[in-house]
């Protein structure tokens, strides 16, 4: 059977005991990260459970990540050398991603606003919510629409730094806006003065 099919029947909480296994080998590495994904969805919008742990590191810091991994037991996989390793512990998976849709790399901002918050019962730190909100539009495809919803759903339940967030979506401009005028159709609070700073943006563009 398939990693990808295999995923799908993860017992919660063995994912839960491999989550802290990622996060103490990782600290324990001291290189910078932030937990991305399903678990970052859930914890800042919309209740949803998910198969796979994403952590989210810089370039310079991936193989780090997988080694200090591998000493914990995992068997790793460096799986497409422009965003993405693996890492495997029995059936559960761990994506080391490193450049996510639209050239967006871990940074300084990113790390700076994390959010620390508890996830069945235990302190993870994730991607802030307007970070998230625009790989989560990036990521958008027919074959992966639960991305756009828990876009919303960041809308709908965070207290969103919105000039950040215009800032942050020059990644995606008219991906992000789409998405914006989506969430207004919904009656969802977007302020009208960051869907018009994001279509002066791109004007003659």
């Amino acid at each position: 059977m398939e990693t990808s099919d295999r995923q799908w029947e993860v017992d919660e909480q063995h994912l839960l005991d491999v989550l802290d296994r990622v996060v103490a080998a990782v600290e324990r590495a001291s290189l910078p990260y932030l937990i991305m994904g399903g678990i970052a969805s859930a914890s800042h919008g919309r209740p949803r459970w998910t198969h796979d742990i994403d952590l989210f590191v810089r370039p310079e810091n991936a193989r780090d990540v997988l080694a200090a991994l591998r000493e914990v037991g995992f068997r790793t996989e460096e799986f497409d050398e422009y965003w993405l390793f693996k890492a495997f512990l029995d059936d559960v998976l761990v994506d080391v991603i490193f450049r996510s849709q639209g050239d967006i790399f871990l940074d300084d901002d990113m790390l700076k606003r994390a959010t620390t918050t508890s996830f069945r019962g235990r302190k993870i730190t994730i991607v802030p919510p307007e970070d998230l909100l625009v790989i989560k539009a990036l990521a958008h495809a027919e074959y992966s629409p639960r991305h756009w919803h828990d876009a919303l759903s960041l809308i709908a339940s965070c207290q969103l730094d919105w000039d950040y967030l215009a800032k942050r979506a020059q990644h995606g401009p008219r991906r992000v806006l789409s998405l914006l005028l989506y969430a207004q159709s919904n009656d969802l609070a977007v302020p009208s003065r960051v869907v018009q700073g994001l279509f002066a943006s791109l004007e003659g563009s």
